[in-house]
């Protein structure tokens, strides 16, 4: 099974009038706090495919399966994106713990949102010593209002990272096995025609040997 990844927004609210709880899951292109090793943003595309598809979401108190605000596939929950983000609108039922919630969203004690996912693709980037993941493709899993947003799944995210950490030493790698078998070359080259190279550094050139040096 897929793993699934947390992140939250921060803004949620309580619309006395129709008794409505809205609010944005995520924003798009907003950078995230470091996640230990990398800092994350969200592609406005990222949920085209899952909504369009129909996926069957779920609203949550707290990501807690027991406590359901809405569903997507009753109608008590929907889900469009604009230019903000995902824009999440909740008709809540009429029980003890939606009650309290909405008790609660008024008071100012509960503020945000968090939305849980599958990421199906990323990319990554560097901006100097800073690595940037962009969120390109998720299945959207639930939309909740949570108490304590601070804390973040960022497993799935950390492994992503050490693959294109991977990659990226592994195309450097490479560029330095081209960068030596062009020197060898012209030295050879040089060579066949007597000519004595100088300039060329100490690195082991592509065939084992060390560089011809001026005497």
């Amino acid at each position: 099974m897929a793993a699934i990844e947390k992140r939250f927004s921060t803004e949620i609210q309580f619309q006395a009038e129709g008794k409505k709880i809205v609010g944005y899951a995520a924003k798009f292109m907003n950078r995230s706090q470091d996640l230990g090793g990398f800092i994350e943003q969200i592609d406005p595309q990222a949920f085209t495919r899952t909504l369009s598809e129909g996926a069957d979401v779920r609203a949550l108190i707290d990501h807690n399966p027991s406590l359901i605000l809405g569903r997507t596939v009753s109608g008590t929950l929907r889900l469009e994106t604009d230019s903000t983000g995902l824009l999440v609108e909740i008709t809540p039922p009429d029980t003890t713990y939606a009650r309290d919630l909405m008790v609660s969203l008024e008071r100012g004690d509960v503020t945000q949102m968090s939305f849980a996912f599958v990421t199906k693709q990323d990319t990554w980037a560097k901006e100097g010593t800073t690595n940037i993941r962009t969120l390109l493709d998720v299945d959207l899993h639930d939309v909740s209002a949570v108490t304590y947003p601070a804390y973040l799944d960022t497993e799935v995210g950390l492994r992503s990272l050490n693959q294109f950490n991977d990659n990226l030493q592994g195309d450097v790698a490479k560029s330095q096995q081209r960068l030596n078998l062009v020197k060898f070359l012209q030295l050879s080259q040089r060579s066949k025609s007597g000519i004595v190279v100088v300039d060329v550094d100490n690195t082991l050139l592509a065939n084992g040997t060390t560089p011809i040096k001026k005497k």
